[in-house]
């Protein structure tokens, strides 16, 4: 069992021997040892390569990403376990702190494992936690989602255009730590980003469409495109996809693909021009 979810860990793949995924163990140590092993996988490989290279961890503190990727976490584990104290959901800040912060983790890199059934959350720490699967990991890391590298270039595009709508003659260089990002970048990312979301919505109406649920629809497209493994609803961790038709599967199958191939990968497959010689 510790070597299976030790694969399953450092490939972000979320496989558990147990039906309660880690939560069978009730261990603190094991799921410490999750947590950990999650935050570096949830890291650019290239990053730790260097420092194995360079025998230095300076290349982590040059990292943009990193700054983003343990701020994001960090805020999100604070603000979740203030609320769900403050609503009572917990009287506990010890245990409150536990479940929040794994969940936040093995959500926010596409883990998927799961030590508690967090649908037991108000509807705000639940969405909360399965937005963070949808940009939170590193690029080349073995995360899903859009990669935390697009979701800043996407930010510091809007705060761009918040300067430009004060200041018209200003010019504003967008950076990625010392880098400049080129515009061909820039439409990329955007290009990226707009195709992500359409991809959510479409997938979401056509399952609505199929009679499923609304709430489990749109979580399990997102769990999939994010390959998180467990949604909300029928789908969330105290649940699983069996109950789902053979058509329903076959969607959310398709979007585990689309999501792991980044979308355009698959779309260009999937283009009659692909095919022509």
């Amino acid at each position: 069992e510790a070597v299976i979810h030790a694969f399953s860990i450092m490939g972000l793949g979320g496989f558990s021997t147990r039906d309660a995924s880690l939560g069978a163990f009730d261990s603190l140590p094991i799921e410490l040892v999750a947590i950990v092993f999650a935050l570096l996988s949830g890291i650019n490989y290239a990053t730790h390569y260097l420092v194995l290279v360079q025998r230095h961890p300076r290349a982590y503190a040059r990292d943009p990403e990193l700054r983003w990727f343990f701020g994001v976490l960090a805020l999100t584990i604070v603000l979740l376990c203030l609320y769900l104290l403050q609503r009572g959901v917990y009287e506990d800040a010890g245990l409150a702190l536990r479940h929040v912060a794994f969940h936040a983790v093995s959500l926010a890199t596409s883990l998927g494992l799961a030590t508690y059934d967090y649908t037991a959350w108000p509807m705000f720490a639940q969405l909360a936690v399965l937005f963070l699967g949808s940009f939170a990991a590193c690029s080349g890391s073995t995360g899903g989602g859009i990669k935390m590298m697009r979701a800043i270039i996407l930010y510091k595009q809007v705060h761009r255009e918040v300067v430009r709508a004060l200041h018209p003659s200003a010019v504003v260089p967008l950076r990625l730590g010392r880098q400049s990002v080129s515009e061909n970048v820039l439409h990329a990312v955007l290009a990226f980003g707009f195709m992500y979301m359409v991809s959510i919505v479409s997938l979401t109406l056509v399952l609505s469409a199929s009679g499923l649920e609304l709430l489990t629809a749109f979580s399990g497209v997102v769990a999939c495109i994010n390959n998180t493994g467990p949604g909300l609803a029928e789908v969330g961790p105290a649940g699983n996809y069996q109950g789902l038709s053979d058509f329903q599967t076959w969607v959310l199958s398709f979007a585990m693909i689309l999501g792991r191939l980044e979308i355009f990968t698959l779309l260009v497959i999937l283009t009659p021009a692909f095919w022509r010689r």
